[in-house]
């Protein structure tokens, strides 16, 4: 289906400004690259309020943490691998701990950061962050959840861990949809499988509910904008009501969204499950359309996981 595309970045950008300009307690800090991940529209705006930290990670998360602890709310951002891999430690010492108000946004996340290759890719950024107590974990599905969900996390208590792609997504929700963290929305009902996506993969979940459709197969679909906390209320009354349940998202397949429902219907009486994500392995340099598809993360491939869970269940 076609539909307009639009840039979770962009909507960051635009979101920032908005919360700096109603709140003098709200700090950005960057690691060098505030071009790429549009901190820079807020350094524009509200130069004293910004920090370019430089290309040194830790440093960020630590500073983010003493301005937190002195009664700051901290946007820190950079691209997602760098965000969560090279100050793990950081933040789960001196953020989580101690339960700070830092919001980290990190753009460029899996593999359709494209060119760039492996070393800049990342398909293990939302296991990094869903192990840490107290870290709240966001996928936004689109450009305009991507804006709801860092106004959000404004007044959401904690730490904060907001992902975001590159490239222009398709649009596929609306500044009406609801938005609550913490809370999964339908997009579509079905009774004979749920769909449950997350991030760019909602939009390949519906397009592959049009082509069920088409083969007679009921496909219901979730939005899992948030990560941790589930919405186990919803996974559960999904898997009750269709039998069958088929994740999709554009990480490691081991560690993330798959892996976060299929652990808990393990403990609450279970359902038939295929995941859908990248295989356990790096990525490597490519355009994006072509690494999705070499990687398997296309509405053909969910089609095909949803007619064998139908047929198993």
């Amino acid at each position: 289906m076609n539909r307009p595309l639009a840039n979770q970045r962009k909507e960051y950008g635009k979101a920032l400004i908005e919360i700096g300009q109603s709140r003098g307690d709200v700090v950005v800090l960057d690691a060098d690259l505030s071009s790429s991940t549009r901190t820079s529209d807020f350094a524009k705006k509200f130069p004293s309020r910004f920090f370019n930290c430089g290309i040194a990670e830790q440093d960020m998360m630590g500073t983010a943490a003493g301005l937190a602890a002195s009664g700051k709310i901290v946007f820190a951002s950079s691209f997602a691998v760098f965000a969560t891999g090279r100050c793990w430690d950081q933040i789960r010492q001196s953020i989580c701990y101690p339960r700070f108000n830092v919001k980290i946004v990190a753009s460029h996340a899996g593999i359709t950061v494209g060119g760039d290759g492996a070393s800049h890719q990342t398909a293990e950024d939302v296991a990094l962050m869903r192990t840490l107590p107290n870290m709240t974990v966001i996928v936004p599905a689109d450009a305009t959840e991507a804006y709801k969900a860092v106004k959000a996390v404004v007044d959401y208590p904690g730490p904060c861990y907001v992902r975001l792609g590159r490239v222009d997504f398709p649009v596929v929700t609306s500044a009406d949809s609801p938005f609550t963290i913490g809370k999964a929305t339908i997009m579509r009902e079905g009774n004979d499988v749920c769909l449950i996506g997350t991030g760019q993969m909602v939009a390949l979940c519906l397009d592959a509910a049009e082509e069920l459709h088409k083969k007679g197969i009921s496909a219901q679909v979730v939005n899992m904008s948030t990560i941790k906390p589930l919405d186990e209320e919803t996974i559960v009354k999904a898997a009750r009501q269709t039998g069958c349940i088929v994740t999709a998202e554009e990480h490691n397949i081991l560690t993330g969204l798959g892996c976060a429902v299929g652990t808990f219907l393990a403990e609450h009486g279970g359902c038939v499950m295929r995941r859908v994500g990248i295989p356990d392995t790096f990525g490597e340099s490519g355009e994006s359309e072509e690494l999705m598809v070499k990687y398997g993360l296309t509405s053909a491939r969910i089609v095909e996981s949803a007619e064998e869970v139908v047929r198993r269940k």
